[in-house]
């Protein structure tokens, strides 16, 4: 998709295909015209039936939409794959903003060619700014598998996902969708998208799903941006990367949370495997792990927590405990930090915790917040060394659980079956090649944790070239 077109020529931006009724595929995307506004733009493959797709025919008289009045012209992006109507229309929405407002506009279409914008929008939220690469589609209540972006009915929630430009972190909700109106309401609106829940609480933007018909699944991408500096990007000669892709599922025992997992063509690279059992990690002790190299790693870890110290814990201060405005993993408290320490050297001088953080309340209740503490990350003095997190709901009778994919400069932190997710990009200077190295680490004062795991050293995906092109 080149930008060699007036509605494109400043750039081909975020689409979205759609598989029609007769399996054909169609493909809208933002261009940014010679004149810098944004327009939406059709396009099909040259050869339905080549499997990859590689070449696409823009229709000959692009733009099929333009920003619409009251919309600025560039706040119009980003189209969402459609999805079918009562009626048997195509809907669509497209994210933008009315002065402070993050929005999601709705057309409906027969063609992908002409459209009717709706009286109303999907969803808007007051002071969230510009909504980008807005998503919308369906998760089940009651089954563990993803659904076809056109399902409704009964038992259905509705997910709305939108990149806040403001501050480039993408939020999500879920709710209930209006078939007859195009409108979406949050269950509950003290979370709703843009003030509350999102995919991944690191370096995590312009997320979007798909759904994979043969595995019944929803699948996520995200985009990791760099946090080194620029001059090191162009050293290198790249920069970015897409996450490992995740499926998606509806959390039923929270009935708020998404849970987000690694798809499990990840599990295929997994070579030599370890076991840890009933590791005890006493207050204040880092315990090294006999891992040969660590850094591809997959890690699988359970941490059972010493039910007494949670009953004599007092409520105190660190209630308030926040993991970006915290101390890091050397801030201790009575009841945290403990979990791993990944892409570590030998000396602790480079290392990146991974860790859960827990306080308790006057009032006796326990919070679990889910961190990752890059400022000890590398020595370089270019790079980005903030400390990232959330609270990780916690339900009674659960273990602590992680789940860690390490890729040299790449950590993708799971807490709790993905309820939370944390995305980190690391550049250590020594923690690299066989130096690098993996700890279990308690620094709470008044808290003793006994860790079981299961390591696999990773395999690169070596892909090779599709036969016969």
């Amino acid at each position: 998709m080149v930008a060699d077109q007036w509605y494109d020529k400043n750039g081909v931006w975020t689409g979205s295909a759609t598989i029609l009724h007769d399996g054909k595929i169609v493909m809208l995307y933002t261009g940014s015209t010679t004149e810098g506004v944004q327009v939406q733009n059709l396009a099909y493959p040259a050869d339905q039936y080549d499997p990859l797709l590689v070449h696409w025919v823009k229709y000959p008289r692009n733009p099929v939409l333009v920003p619409p009045p009251g919309i600025g012209p560039n706040d119009f992006r980003d189209p969402t794959t459609a999805w079918l109507t009562s009626e048997g229309k195509w809907r669509i929405t497209i994210g933008s903003k009315i002065n402070k407002t993050g929005i999601a506009l709705v057309y409906d279409t027969k063609d992908f060619i002409n459209y009717e914008m709706l009286d109303g929008l999907l969803h808007a939220v007051p002071g969230t700014g510009m909504w980008e690469c807005v998503d919308f589609f369906p998760v089940s209540e009651t089954e563990n598998n993803g659904l076809e972006t056109s399902i409704n009915g009964h038992g259905i929630k509705h997910v709305v996902k939108a990149s806040l430009d403001d501050d480039r972190h993408d939020y999500y909700a879920i709710g209930t969708y209006n078939d007859r109106n195009g409108t979406w309401i949050p269950d509950r609106p003290n979370i709703d998208v843009g003030i509350g829940l999102r995919y991944d609480y690191g370096i995590y933007y312009a997320a979007k799903t798909f759904y994979d018909q043969n595995k019944k699944r929803r699948v996520l991408w995200g985009w990791i941006g760099e946090s080194d500096s620029e001059a090191a990007d162009v050293k290198k000669g790249w920069a970015s990367v897409q996450s490992i892709p995740r499926t998606i599922l509806f959390d039923k025992k929270t009935g708020t949370h998404l849970l987000q997992w690694p798809v499990e063509e990840i599990d295929s690279l997994r070579l030599k495997g370890k076991e840890f059992n009933q590791v005890r990690i006493q207050a204040g002790s880092v315990v090294p792990l006999d891992i040969d190299s660590a850094t591809q790693l997959d890690i699988i870890a359970e941490f059972k927590i010493d039910s007494d110290a949670l009953d004599k814990a007092t409520g105190s201060s660190d209630a308030s405990f926040d993991c970006v405005t915290s101390g890091g993993a050397a801030e201790r408290g009575a009841l945290g930090p403990f979990g791993l320490l990944v892409l570590a050297d030998e000396r602790l001088s480079e290392q990146t915790p991974v860790y859960f953080y827990m306080t308790k309340g006057s009032d006796g209740n326990l919070k679990t917040f889910f961190c990752n503490d890059q400022s000890r990350s590398s020595k370089a003095s270019d790079v980005d060394k903030h400390i990232y997190g959330s609270l990780v709901p916690v339900l009674r009778g659960e273990n602590l659980s992680i789940r860690i994919l390490v890729d040299h400069s790449i950590i993708e932190s799971f807490g709790q079956g993905g309820r939370t997710v944390i995305t980190s990009r690391v550049y250590p200077t020594k923690a690299i090649h066989g130096a690098a190295k993996v700890f279990l680490f308690n620094n709470a004062t008044e808290l003793n944790v006994t860790a079981s795991l299961k390591t696999w050293q990773m395999n690169s995906a070596f892909i090779q070239p599709y036969p016969n092109l």
